[in-house]
């Protein structure tokens, strides 16, 4: 049997990795050929392109690379069409994705989507197309299910892939997050695990995977530092980003320290975090540590957002539990001002225990664990299909 696997950002690449090693268990002769990362990689795919040449945030980014976008779509058909696989498999990504699925769709290839694009927050009239051209659509949130069945979809609620790749990480402990543990042979500067006689506090900065991101939102989350001298501050790079792109920021903060690689150890030791909008501000939550959520895009897209965004938050974690249980600082609001008092509040003993309270209600939510082994089902079960 063979498999093309689309997947077109970090988290994609986690989730696939996760559920083609689930696949491989289920099917070992399986071949699968797959556009994501070096975790889809080492699953045992054939990389035909990593996603750090494929990321374009925003509505004006896309029109501006829309030429290399539209290369890209060309090139992934050619290629389809000579791998002749069983099933398409789409992972999130949905700008490309569901042009892919359409274009499948009237090849005769089965089309599986896991992982739901969030059509349910912008432009719902998107559900008409989907529906047309996927063959069977695995979420990943409770109340997708709800929203495709509305549409008469075959859809199915397999629970959050994070809960298993979490599953295995030790408790949090405050004995273990004041230890000292070398988890940075790479930074720029020593990784300041170990607490002074004041047990100073540690913060950690999850500025997004994508270098417009990052360049937007790490500059604002940098200024914030020189609030809190007696707080160690420490930034989860993304391992697809050069230490020579993060060094440009730093200049000014010699203090502040860069880790590759080892997100969820930094936010096991941290006392809180400020994180970029996205699937991190999930993995932040199942981890336990308080979190202020970020978000700036450029003024064109994010004018255009304002206009079509159909939910009342940005982060998963609010999303789910369909109320504001940590803050969200949004383009503008997203400044020095408003981040020193966020993140005065959740450095506050009292609300972190708010929040982590609100984090146990969110696990229950998700559902149990076996996220990628039924999915993986799911997924030969229809490649099998008639």
């Amino acid at each position: 049997m063979k498999l093309y696997i689309i997947a077109g950002e970090a988290s994609g690449d986690l989730h696939g990795s996760n559920l083609m090693k689930a696949l491989y268990t289920l099917e070992p002769s399986l071949q699968c050929r797959v556009w994501g990362g070096d975790l889809m990689e080492s699953a045992g795919g054939a990389l035909v392109k990593h996603y750090r040449d494929l990321a374009f945030m925003g509505f004006w980014e896309v029109l501006t690379n829309l030429r290399t976008i539209l290369g890209n779509l060309d090139f992934c058909k050619k290629d389809i069409l000579q791998f002749q696989p069983d099933a398409l498999v789409l992972i999130d990504y949905p700008g490309f994705n569901l042009r892919m699925a359409k274009w499948a769709k009237k090849q005769g290839i089965k089309v599986i989507y896991y992982i739901s694009p969030q059509i349910w927050a912008w432009h719902t009239s998107r559900v008409h197309a989907i529906r047309r051209d996927v063959d069977k659509m695995l979420v990943i949130l409770p109340f997708e299910k709800d929203f495709y069945q509305k549409y008469g979809m075959d859809v199915e609620f397999v629970g959050h892939p994070l809960l298993d790749g979490l599953a295995s990480l030790p408790p949090r402990s405050p004995l273990q997050r004041r230890g000292s543990v070398d988890i940075n042979p790479g930074a720029l500067s020593p990784f300041p695990l170990e607490r002074g006689p004041g047990g100073e506090a540690l913060v950690a900065l999850l500025p997004g995977s994508r270098r417009q991101e990052v360049s937007r939102i790490l500059p604002r989350m940098l200024e914030v530092t020189n609030d809190f001298p007696g707080v160690s501050f420490v930034i989860a790079g993304a391992t697809s980003l050069p230490d020579t792109f993060y060094q440009t920021f730093l200049a000014g903060y010699p203090a502040v320290s860069l880790v590759k690689g080892e997100t969820y150890s930094l936010l096991q030791r941290a006392d809180a975090a400020l994180v970029k909008s996205g699937t991190s501000t999930l993995e932040t939550a199942l981890i336990g540590t308080p979190q202020v959520v970020c978000y700036a895009g450029s003024p064109m897209s994010y004018a255009i957002a304002r206009r079509v965004v159909q939910v009342p938050y940005i982060s998963l974690v609010n999303l789910v539990l369909n109320r504001p249980l940590v803050k969200e600082l949004i383009q503008d609001n997203l400044n020095r001002n408003n981040l020193r008092l966020a993140l005065e509040e959740i450095l506050d003993t009292q609300k972190a225990a708010e929040i982590r309270a609100g984090y146990d209600e969110l696990r229950t939510l998700l559902g149990s664990g076996g996220a990628s082994e039924r999915a993986a089902k799911s997924v030969l079960a229809q490649a099998k299909s008639d």
